[in-house]
């Protein structure tokens, strides 16, 4: 059924003051329902603007680990905190991330995309700056979990307005722009982080990361429409919402979209929480160096969005994911060799991390534009809900590395290749078949 046009629903509010004797209760909630399912006028929103204010809500996930990743070792020291517990400032942000967006989304589809980011980016900012003055382990972690719930909100509102304004093969494109945006973040993040943590300490890097949320609030709050189109009154009840998260989880695209955004980023993860150890600790690179590397890990991504969005016009989603599916074996199968070669782990782990850094770069923008595809009237539920699987991954990755952190490369490196297996394995798989289908 097509939604009311403006003319309709005005004249189901005609009909209130005509028929208010006999069914006042009724006729006028049937008249609010119409006018607030009545489509807004077109948005204005080109498609780099667009992509633009997507990258710059996205950004602030990797902003809110990448930055913080070099300053990990300075803050166990400085904290007297066992490593096992620095890396639970980051799976609990991930967790609470991902919990969070179960309620983001939803809202987002009831009330709209601006009012949930300009809450979300306050909260955000606000937890940057606890964070910064956090005096213990602790109190840090609270900050981070009350972060990671901010974070939730500018995650999913992003990820929703790809499907607010485009269909799903020109919102992959779309992504794909927006993604060679994160990249640049991506880029200067570590880079930035690492200088910032050397010299003004892990609450410098953390400060850095309020800063960002501030100017992602200025920007949305002066630059940026609301999006969506037909907002859904419906959206936070119980009964309704069991029933989309039912029948998305029921829905192959949306599976198999899912599943492989949450293995490509499973390796990405695995990477950004064992990384500074690794690095820095294993195999002595200093805080600016290790930036340097995950600079390097951006820079590869940054030109898999370029190729990407050509593999996209020329292959389709599905094409481009399985192209970029051997990249990402090779990632992994370079990643073993650092693992059982100790001469030159350095440089074997360099190239698996571009070779990953490149499949990820058509996995990501792919899988998140496919996975909201199918459900136009409930983007913000379709995408907390897949956020939500990934987080899940994310904060068990977390927890495993907390325990298997040994001193040497090879937790890291099986990690990696564990998750470009099994990103292969559903790429060549489900995608391929419910893609084309």
């Amino acid at each position: 059924m097509s939604p009311p046009s403006p003319a309709e629903a005005t004249r189901v509010a005609g009909a209130v003051s005509t028929h208010a004797s006999t069914e006042p209760t009724d006729t006028a909630r049937a008249a609010r329902d119409a006018a607030a399912a009545a489509p807004p006028a077109a948005v204005a929103l080109t498609l780099r603007r667009a992509a633009f204010a997507i990258a710059l809500l996205l950004g602030l996930q990797p902003v809110a680990t990448d930055v913080y990743l070099p300053a990990l070792p300075l803050l166990t020291q400085a904290l007297d905190a066992p490593m096992s517990a620095a890396q639970l400032t980051m799976s609990a942000l991930i967790l609470a991330f991902g919990m969070a967006q179960l309620v983001w989304g939803p809202v987002a589809d009831r009330f709209g995309r601006r009012p949930v980011l300009l809450a979300g980016l306050v909260l955000y900012t606000l937890a940057g700056l606890g964070s910064a003055l956090a005096p213990s382990i602790e109190v840090l972690l609270g900050w981070r979990v009350l972060q990671g719930v901010a974070l939730a909100s500018a995650v999913v509102c992003a990820r929703a307005m790809v499907r607010d304004l485009y269909e799903p093969v020109t919102g992959a494109r779309a992504m794909s722009l927006a993604m060679s945006g994160l990249a640049v973040i991506a880029i200067s993040g570590p880079t930035i982080g690492g200088w910032v943590a050397g010299t003004f300490g892990w609450r410098g890097t953390l400060a850095l990361v309020a800063a960002a949320g501030l100017a992602a609030l200025a920007y949305v709050a002066r630059r940026l429409p609301e999006t969506v189109r037909r907002r859904n009154p419906a959206a936070t009840q119980a009964g309704p919402l069991l029933r989309n998260w039912a029948a998305m989880l029921a829905h192959p695209v949306f599976r198999a979209w899912t599943l492989l955004v949450a293995c490509t980023y499973g390796g990405l993860f695995t990477l950004l929480a064992a990384s500074p150890f690794v690095y820095i600790e294993v195999l002595g690179l200093s805080s600016a160096a290790f930036g340097l590397t995950l600079a390097w890990g951006g820079g590869v991504y940054l030109v898999a969005t370029f190729v990407g969005r050509r593999w996209i016009h020329r292959h389709g989603m599905g094409g481009t994911v399985a192209r970029g599916a051997g990249f990402t074996l090779a990632g992994g199968a370079l990643a073993l060799v650092a693992a059982w070669v100790p001469q030159g782990a350095l440089w074997w782990l360099l190239a698996a991390q571009a070779a990953y850094a490149f499949g990820h770069g058509m996995h990501q923008p792919c899988g998140q534009a496919g996975a909201v595809g199918p459900f136009p009237q409930a983007a913000g539920a379709a995408s907390a809900l897949a956020g939500f699987v990934l987080a899940l991954v994310a904060f068990a990755i977390g927890l495993v590395l907390g325990v298997t952190l040994d001193g040497t490369v090879r937790p890291l490196a099986h990690g990696l290749a564990f998750w470009a297996a099994a990103t292969g394995v559903v790429a060549w798989t489900l995608v391929r078949r419910h893609v084309r289908h």
